[in-house]
This record gives structure tokens, C-alpha cells and sequence, in this order.
């Protein structure tokens, strides 16, 4: 009521502003509206604390959740950048040390062999297959694209790890049962070609036992290695283009079969380039990458096969192929080159590389190629023949081993079997390893000695009751294989016979040592009995040294030295670094001896226990063999044209039932010498031919013992070897 009529004051703001505080300048900023006071509310009983303004727990909990959120932003992204940061380092000291992409496409720690024929056809890859260097560029489409479809089919997308991958393979690992990490591994090209590198650590001998523990090592799967082989890719992904990567992946990845790199697998599997591979070659050898052992066409082809379908039908699902080109490349799988399927020669490659020299051979460094003296043709005849007589005079079930060679009168071998399993590499060898005793087969060195001494195949010899006393033995008493004894008979019936108490005797009257000389000059390299068991074949020897050893019959009684390689070169080179090292060498017998012992070797087929061996349509010389409780039975001998010897028994020298080298022995030789010389003009021997019931000629009391030019003459007088008949059949 006092304040009516008065004037209202001015306040401090009208001052300021000149104007009316009720009408404010438009330009004037309009001070904030002062909130009216808040009633105080009743607290509420048994209250605990106010629910609103930000004080409740539920607020509380809000304030921790985003705070934590915070804190572990914070830290991630520091986290982060530091692991970038590394990451990247990392990235860059790999990438400062790659080499350039040539370096990396040929990443063997040794070289190849390839083996060549007699004909120039390759037959045998040994050590590990190069066949030069291809590119992602040079390659068949076709291959490129299987080994995109199969392997990564992002390839071109990533940056050298795949997220997506990596999880797809984690969720497949657990889904199996197995770990995060186990199996499926979800690599990138880039990543399996950072592992085939070895993540750039090469093979250092000093540093290894092995190079099989440094191959091990490069391919472990934990996680700290799995971490550097990302930062590797990652490094090539800076480093190469797409295609060099894919170019090293294609040039270094195995394929089995001791190919490294496609160019080595196409050539070892199909016999052409890796240029000129079809759809189905292409898939088979991108099937080949997942396990390539297993899986490789030479071990199993249908397996093979299988596998190269599932990847035409990735290819389809990709584009790569059409739904024609598919069905057409399912209906026609590919199938083995010629001399990938045959697998020729494995005991004879064997062979060559182990009598080869070393340094070019079991630990080269360089790709060799071996021209080999190899027949393929005559290889199939020796499988085949063995194959035919088990399957048709053997049991079933029989655990007995065989083994054939086959060579010219040079000693050139032409075919090799050393065991019954014919396409294996790596096994044991009967036919060069195996020394087993000889038997009979020891009888034609016996009667060559008499023969170059001067006796004739019509000389006579008694076959009656002979006993010796040896030395620390006792008395021994050879008998004859039946039992009898046949009284005064030539040498060419005793040897057709394989009488043993008639070739004791000429053993001895020659002499043992001049008998183990001639043997020992032929090429039986082992050491020779001492006693008159010799003649009987109590020695031991390899079916490689005494099938030489009767090719030294079939040239006219010169020694020769077996070999199956004639030239070995480096890959690429014109002039070859050696040439064969075996072949004809000195003479051990006359030309005439030989002969007449070929005369005595032919009888031996024609009416004495090598009948089984008679072929149908050309002479056939050889001789039989069983050694005691018949542990071993052999059959060697030979045409115009080619030498055979075939042994057969136990390799833990169980007796043989039933089975003498007149019989299954003789079998297999019948049967590979008549595919042998199918085709090979028709030659007599080169043989003096006797009658094998001449007229008796009388024995010569005395005679002088030469030593074949060396000079060193044998005054010991030969007995004369008439005697009383005893009955005989």
C-alpha cells in the first residue's frame, strides 16, 4: 500500500542497458528465467535415499557400466594401435629381407634323376622333380583356376589373410570336435606359401639332423608361429604382386610322387607341360595339394580321380567351368602317361642308383638325366612271366619270392624283377641283394675249367661212391640228386644230368683254386668255398653276378661287368659327364671252350633236367640249380640274343616243397624268354655242338695246366679218371 504512486526504482540492469527490463533489446541476450523454488517433499518413511536425480543404485550401476565401457575403450584402442604399430614393423623388417620372386621358384634342398630307356623314353623319376619354372601367366587357365577353386578362391581379394576363412575353418574345427586350431586352418595362398618358404629360413645342414626334422618344423601349426606366418604374408602381399605369390605357390607346392611344382607334375603324371594340361588333368592336380601322398595318381588312381571331381564341381560353382565342361571333364578323368602307369623298372632304378655315382645320384644337388640300358618292352615280358606262373603253377597263398634278370651278352642289363611286387621303389632287392647258394648252377665254371685244360665234352668220368676226408669235417660223401650212381659217363651227359660226384671229381683234378680263379674271373665276386663242396655250389652269389657271369659263356668266354647305365648328363646339357661304366672285359676262357660248353648247356635243355625250359622256336642253353634241403632253386641260361637267370625261394630260407630249378624256375624262364624274343629274328647258338652219347674217348693220363696268360704253369698230373661201373640207370 506505501509503494503506490511511487516511482519504481531503476535497477542495476536498466542502468546498464538503457532500456526497460519488461522490453528487452531484440539483440540483447535474455537472461535465463529463474526456476521457482522446488517444494520440499515429505521423505517418505523407512526411505533409503532418493530414487531420482542420479542417486539411486540402478543410476549407479549405469555410471559403472559406462564407465567400464570407457576404461576398455581406452584401452583397446591403445591396445590396438601398439599391436598396429608392431604390426606393421614387423611387416616392413619382412618385407625390407624378401628376396627377388626368381630366387623363391625353386626351393629344393636336392636334385632330380630322371631316367631314360634305350630308346630315349623316360621310365623313373628319382629325388625330388623340378621340370623347370612356370608362372600363374604361363600356365594352363585350366590349372590356374582349379587351384584357385580348390584352394582360395578369394585369392584376389584378401591381403593375404582371410578373416572369413579363418573363422569358416574355426567353426568347422569345433564342429568336428576338434580344437580352434586343429585341422581346418583356413590359409590363404599367401599364408601356404609363407609356410612352403619356411617362413624364409632356409635348410642349413649344421643346423639339422635332418632335412625331414627342418621340413617338420616349417610345417608346425601352433600359435606363435601362426602369428609370424600372418606377418610374412602380409610382407609378400607389400612385397609381390598377386601372381608372383601364386607364381612361387605353383612352382614350389608338392604334388607327390617326388614332383615339386607343377611343371614336375604334370610331366612325372601325365607326360606333357603343365601349359597343356585339360580341365580334368588340371583338377586331379589341384586335388593332389590337400594330401599329396595319399592321393597321388601313382598310389592310387581311382582315389586320384575321386578327389579331382569334387574339384571340377568347385570350379563349376565358381564360374570356372560351364555345367557342360564339367559333365565332359567327369566323364573322361584323367589317366596316367604311359610310363607313369607301368612304373618300369623300380628294382632296376633302384639299382642305378645305388651303383651310380653318389654325388650324381643319392645326394645330387643338380637334375640329372641317366640313359639307361632298360628295355621296357622286355621289363613287361619278366612281370608278366612271373605274374603267369603264380597265378597258374603256384598255391595260393605261397609266401615264396622270385626274381629275373635279363641282359645281353654284354652284360647290358635289359630287365629287372626283384621280388614278386613289381611296381614298388625302395625294396628289398633278391636280384642284387640276396646271396644265396648257387647249387648246381655253380657246374658249367667246373666243366669251363676242364674244358679250357683240354678235356672234351666226351671225355669220360666215373660217376661211382667217392668219399673225402676234410679237414675239421670228417669224411664227406656227395651224393646224386636220385640217389644212384651211373658209372662211366661224357661230361656232356654228367653235366645235363647234373650228376654232383662227377663234377667233385673234375673238380679236383683241375684243381679248386683254378676252378674258384675262373668263377671268380667270370664275375663271381664273393668269396669261393675252399673244399670240394665248390663244385657242388656251396658258395654264395647274387642272380645280378651269376646271370653276368653266364653272358661271359654266351660272348665266347670273356668276363663281363653287368651295368644298366650308358651316359649321364646334367638337365640342359649337350655333353654328358660320364658314360657306362661295366661291359665286355678280359678274356677268361678260350673261344672254342666256350663254345663247347655251350654245346653241354644245350644238351641240358634237350634231354637233361632243363627240359621245362625248351623254347618252341629257337635253341635254348642253360642250366639248372637246387641247393640242399632245396632252400633255393635257380634256373640260368640263355638264346642267341639274351641271357635270363631266375632264382626263387624263401626269404628266411625255408625249404621250397616240391620245387627244383628243373621246375617253377625253369617255368619263369620258358615264359619270359618266349616274350623275350617275340619279334627278335630267329639265331642258332654260337655252339659246338656235341652228340650226348659220343664214342668213349680215353682220358689223357697227363696234362699240363695253363693259367690263361698269366704266365704261371701247374705241373700237377691228372689222374686218370676210368674206373669200375657201378649200376645206374
Amino acid at each position: 500500500m506505501g509503494n503506490q504512486g511511487r516511482k519504481t526504482p531503476r535497477l542495476v540492469a536498466d542502468r546498464r542497458y538503457g532500456k526497460s527490463a519488461k522490453t528487452p533489446a531484440k539483440s540483447r541476450t535474455k537472461p535465463a528465467a529463474r526456476k521457482p523454488a522446488k517444494t520440499a517433499r515429505p521423505r517418505r518413511r523407512g526411505g533409503g535415499g532418493r530414487s531420482g536425480g542420479g542417486r539411486g543404485p540402478v543410476a549407479w550401476i549405469k555410471r559403472l557400466f559406462r564407465w567400464i565401457l570407457r576404461l576398455f575403450w581406452v584401452v583397446t584402442w591403445r591396445v590396438t594401435a601398439v599391436v598396429v604399430l608392431v604390426t606393421a614393423l614387423a611387416v616392413a623388417y619382412v618385407y625390407a629381407g624378401l628376396p627377388d620372386v626368381r630366387a623363391l621358384l625353386d626351393g629344393r634342398a636336392r636334385g632330380s634323376v630322371t631316367m631314360l630307356d634305350r630308346e630315349g623314353d623316360v621310365f623313373a623319376w628319382r629325388g625330388d622333380q623340378f621340370g623347370g619354372v612356370v608362372t600363374a601367366d604361363t600356365v594352363s587357365p585350366d590349372l590356374r583356376n582349379a587351384v584357385l577353386a580348390t584352394e582360395d578362391k578369394r585369392f584376389y581379394q584378401h591381403f593375404g589373410l582371410s578373416p572369413r576363412g579363418i573363422a569358416s575353418a574355426v567353426r568347422i574345427n569345433l564342429s568336428e570336435g576338434r580344437g580352434p586350431l586343429s585341422g581346418h586352418g583356413g590359409s590363404t595362398i599367401t599364408q601356404q606359401t609363407a609356410k612352403l618358404l619356411c617362413l624364409g629360413v632356409e635348410y642349413d645342414e649344421t643346423e639339422w639332423e635332418s632335412e625331414a626334422e627342418y621340413v617338420q618344423d616349417c610345417r608346425r601349426g601352433s600359435l606363435s608361429r601362426k602369428a609370424k606366418e600372418a606377418i610374412y604374408a602380409m610382407a609378400m602381399e607389400a612385397k609381390y604382386s598377386k601372381n608372383e605369390i601364386l607364381s612361387i605357390y605353383l612352382n614350389r607346392a608338392y604334388f607327390g610322387g617326388g614332383a615339386f611344382g607343377v611343371e614336375a607334375a604334370a610331366q612325372r603324371y601325365f607326360g606333357v607341360s603343365a601349359r597343356e594340361v585339360n580341365a580334368a588333368q588340371s583338377a586331379m592336380l589341384a586335388g593332389l595339394l590337400t594330401a599329396p601322398t595319399r592321393l597321388a595318381p601313382t598310389t592310387n588312381l581311382e582315389r586320384s580321380q575321386a578327389r579331382a571331381a569334387t574339384v571340377l564341381r568347385l570350379m563349376n560353382e565358381q564360374g570356372y567351368l560351364t555345367d557342360a565342361e564339367t559333365q565332359a571333364a567327369q566323364d573322361n578323368p584323367a589317366t596316367l602317361s604311359e610310363a607313369a602307369e607301368a612304373q618300369a623298372g623300380g628294382y632296376f632304378a633302384d639299382w642305378v642308383m645305388d651303383s651310380g655315382p653318389e654325388l650324381f645320384t643319392r645326394d645330387t644337388t643338380e637334375d640329372v638325366i641317366i640313359q639307361t640300358t632298360l628295355d621296357q618292352r622286355m621289363q613287361r615280358a619278366a612281370e608278366e612271366a612271373l605274374d603267369w606262373v603264380f597265378e597258374n603253377k603256384v598255391s595260393e597263398g605261397s609266401e615264396a619270392q622270385a626274381a629275373i634278370v635279363v641282359m645281353s651278352a654284354d652284360g647290358a642289363v635289359r630287365a629287372m624283377v626283384g621280388g614278386r611286387k613289381t611296381t614298388v621303389t625302395g625294396a628289398f632287392n633278391r636280384a642284387t641283394m640276396a646271396k644265396r647258394q648257387t647249387g648246381s648252377a655253380f657246374k658249367p665254371f667246373v666243366y669251363a675249367t676242364a674244358l679250357e685244360l683240354g678235356y672234351e665234352p666226351t671225355s669220360i668220368v666215373v660217376d661211382e661212391p667217392y668219399c673225402r676226408n676234410i679237414a675239421g669235417s670228417g669224411q664227406w660223401c656227395p651224393e646224386n640228386y636220385d640217389k644212384k650212381f651211373h658209372g662211366r659217363v661224357p661230361l656232356i651227359r654228367a653235366l645235363a644230368r647234373s650228376y654232383n660226384i662227377p663234377a667233385v671229381k673234375v673238380a679236383e683234378s683241375v684243381g679248386l683254386d683254378l676252378v674258384r680263379q675262373v668263377a671268380s674271373d667270370f664275375g663271381i665276386d664273393n668269396e669261393l668255398a675252399d673244399g670240394p663242396a665248390l663244385a657242388l655250389g656251396a658258395s654264395e652269389s647274387t642272380l645280378l653276378e651269376m646271370t653276368g657271369a653266364y653272358a661271359g659263356i654266351l660272348n665266347g668266354g670273356s668276363s663281363v661287368t653287368p651295368y644298366g647305365l650308358v651316359e649321364l648328363k646334367l638337365l640342359g646339357d649337350d655333353d654328358p659327364l660320364m658314360r657306362k661304366g661295366g661291359g665286355i672285359g678280359e678274356r677268361v676262357i678260350q673261344q672254342e671252350a666256350a663254345q663247347k660248353l655251350m654245346g653241354m648247356m644245350f644238351e641240358v635243355v634237350q634231354s637233361g633236367t632243363g627240359g621245362r625250359a625248351k623254347l618252341p622256336d629257337r635253341q635254348a642253353a642253360g642250366k639248372t640249380g637246387t641247393t640242399q634241403a632245396a632252400r633255393d632253386a635257380w634256373f640260368l641260361g640263355f638264346t642267341a640274343d639274351y641271357v635270363t637267370g631266375v632264382w626263387m625261394g624263401y626269404d628266411d630260407n625255408t625249404p621250397l616243397k616240391g620245387v627244383t630249378g628243373g621246375g617253377l624256375p625253369a617255368d619263369i624262364w620258358r615264359e619270359t624268354m618266349v616274350r623275350v624274343n617275340e619279334g627278335v629274328p630267329v639265331s642258332d647258338l654260337p655252339m659246338i655242338r656235341v652228340e650226348p652219347q659220343p664214342q668213349i674217348q680215353q682220358q689223357p693220363r697227363t696234362q699240363q695246366r695253363q693259367d690263361r696268360d698269366r704266365g704261371n704253369t701247374i705241373n700237377r698230373m691228372l689222374e686218370e679218371l676210368l674206373g669200375p661201373a657201378h649200376g645206374g640207370q
